[in-house]
């Protein structure tokens, strides 16, 4: 009786150590949802409310309405749908441009052996380390004297933005590539070999289906990286139609006597929706880029 006892007794001591456990994980997990949902909910409630005021709005304003909308969309003094459109062109040829270029140096750096092939890629790992923003002045000087030269790649052009962003994104996209592309088995190059198939033929009939995963993935991360660059456009870019949405939209927050936050809250709100849209419709393939790249083998 005495055993059966005690056992009960530890029973009843784990029941109650597992309940504790579950509660304070609830407490926790519910402690970070607050802290990371209440922010997008406070600019919810500033796009709706008339105030254009953050700090003394309610989370559900008084005499909530449209206007904010109504005054950016229909504003003609700041034009919402060129910066839309800017940003998305920006994103969509970086993306591109980008994931091309990492493509094909990935593969000749896992693929092929020639003289100085470690120093190089200890040299794109080396320059990733230091913050871009390190780089802003001479970045900022480099344009403005080329665009002397070639004013179609000279300041306050999106062709200088684009250039400097493929600068920026491709040395640690090249790693990431050749890291997935090393799990990829030799064996596939060497039987097309003793088919008579071309590298090229080699890279584009076998070995790129196989990347699609990890294709997917860096194509997404430049794009969202890009679309929602700020520092870097608001140095380079001057005029007001060629700014990207997240330079117009600060024009609505830094005056010195007119902070409209409430119209910013508005297009803050519409800019996030093609993010938002991205990762619902091809969360799948993000997930399933990163983990097969983890296990690829």
């Amino acid at each position: 009786m005495s055993s059966v006892a005690s056992l009960q007794r530890l029973r009843t001591s784990a029941s109650a150590q597992r309940r504790v456990s579950i509660g304070l994980r609830l407490f926790i997990a519910t402690i970070l949802i607050f802290f990371s949902v209440f922010p997008v909910l406070w600019v919810i409630s500033a796009s709706f409310s008339p105030t254009d005021s953050l700090a003394t709005q309610k989370l559900i304003p008084d005499n909530a309405g449209l206007g904010n909308y109504i005054e950016l969309l229909n504003s003609e003094q700041f034009p919402f749908w060129t910066w839309f459109g800017n940003s998305f062109k920006i994103a969509s040829i970086t993306s591109l441009l980008s994931l091309s270029i990492t493509t094909i140096a990935a593969y000749a750096f896992s693929r092929f052996r020639f003289r100085g092939r470690i120093t190089m890629l200890k040299g794109i790992l080396l320059i990733n380390v230091f913050p871009t923003l390190l780089a802003l002045v001479a970045t900022f000087l480099m344009i403005s004297q080329i665009g002397d030269i070639i004013p179609t790649i000279g300041l306050d052009t999106h062709t200088s933005l684009i250039l400097v962003y493929l600068g920026g994104a491709m040395g640690i996209n090249i790693w990431l590539m050749k890291g997935f592309l090393d799990t990829v088995p030799r064996d596939i190059d060497e039987s097309a070999m003793v088919e008579g198939a071309s590298d090229w033929q080699i890279f584009t009939k076998l070995i790129l289906p196989l990347l699609r995963p990890i294709l997917i993935v860096i194509a997404i991360l430049n794009y969202i990286t890009t679309y929602g660059e700020f520092v870097i456009a608001r140095v380079l870019l001057k005029t007001t139609e060629q700014y990207t949405l997240m330079v117009g939209l600060q024009i609505f927050t830094g005056a010195q006597f007119q902070q409209r936050w409430g119209v910013f809250a508005a297009g803050a709100l519409i800019g996030a929706l093609p993010i938002m849209i991205i990762y619902l419709v091809l969360q799948d393939q993000i997930v399933g880029g990163l983990t097969q790249g983890a296990v690829k083998g």
